[in-house]
């Protein structure tokens, strides 16, 4: 009974540390006082999710608060980015499962949107399926599914995202090839392309655009003209985008402009 009492509490620690982060994302900065009486916890409770968000890369701390890396978009676990945006990411996701066939064979990198993704190909209807991943959610995600094989690239695990990176990882898919890549990006930027927190998630991300015959990224709107550490791609790499109707008009156009297919859900 002890084990089912703890595991609520530690789900209401996860949103309650994504909301801080959606917090000081909007604002800038917050003070510890303020985030105590936003989430009626203590003080030192909220000192602890902001000490370990700093731990995390996600916030920085300050005196009485945190406040943003300053720079580029920093990086944040998994169980923060799952809960933004997630609406569109679902729309997203279906598009995206749309342009599977079957017999086909896809990467999907790691990320909340390409996971949901592979959450979206559990429910469809193919006769055959193999998918390629350097992602251990994912690759559970799919396990057990009789219609799909998964390919699981070895390598150093990013515990931040759950990826598998690093050389042994690139050797592995060195020898593959695919039909469709889907890119999960963290930002998408007109002169820095397309681009991710970690370095080496970057170079094994450039090899997966280069063992595929078509590469389709996937972003929310939220991704657009922001930059983060690590250049994955130039835009001309790309062959689609697909995204939601939060992107602005005139950077629709700017896209479509370079000959990216834009596809908005």
């Amino acid at each position: 009974m002890s084990a089912l009492r703890k595991a609520p509490s530690k789900l209401l620690v996860e949103e309650r540390r994504r909301r801080i982060v959606a917090q000081v994302e909007k604002q800038g900065r917050a003070t510890v006082e303020e985030l105590a009486t936003r989430f009626a916890v203590s003080t030192v409770t909220v000192r602890g999710d902001l000490e370990a968000l700093a731990r995390a890369g996600t916030l920085v701390r300050s005196h009485g608060g945190a406040l943003l890396p300053s720079g580029t978009v920093p990086d944040a676990p998994l169980s923060i980015k799952a809960g933004r945006h997630h609406g569109e990411k679902m729309r997203i996701a279906q598009a995206a499962v749309r342009m599977i066939r079957s017999g086909d064979t896809i990467i999907l990198d790691s990320g909340t949107t390409t996971a949901e993704i592979a959450a979206q190909i559990r429910q469809a209807p193919f006769e055959s399926l193999t998918v390629v991943t350097n992602a251990l959610n994912i690759a559970m995600t799919l396990a057990g599914l009789s219609n799909v094989r998964v390919l699981m690239l070895g390598g150093m695990l990013r515990e931040m995202s759950y990826s598998m990176v690093g050389p042994d990882a690139e050797r592995a898919l060195a020898k593959l090839t695919a039909d469709r890549l889907f890119l999960g990006v963290d930002g998408i930027d007109p002169e820095s392309g397309v681009t991710t927190p970690d370095p080496l998630e970057a170079e094994l991300n450039a090899l997966m655009i280069r063992v595929s015959r078509e590469v389709v990224a996937v972003a929310d709107s939220s991704k657009f003209g922001r930059r983060s550490l690590s250049v994955i791609a130039p835009l001309s790499s790309l062959s689609k985008i697909v995204t939601d109707d939060g992107v602005a008009a005139e950077t629709l156009e700017s896209l479509r402009g370079l000959g990216l297919e834009v596809i908005v859900v």
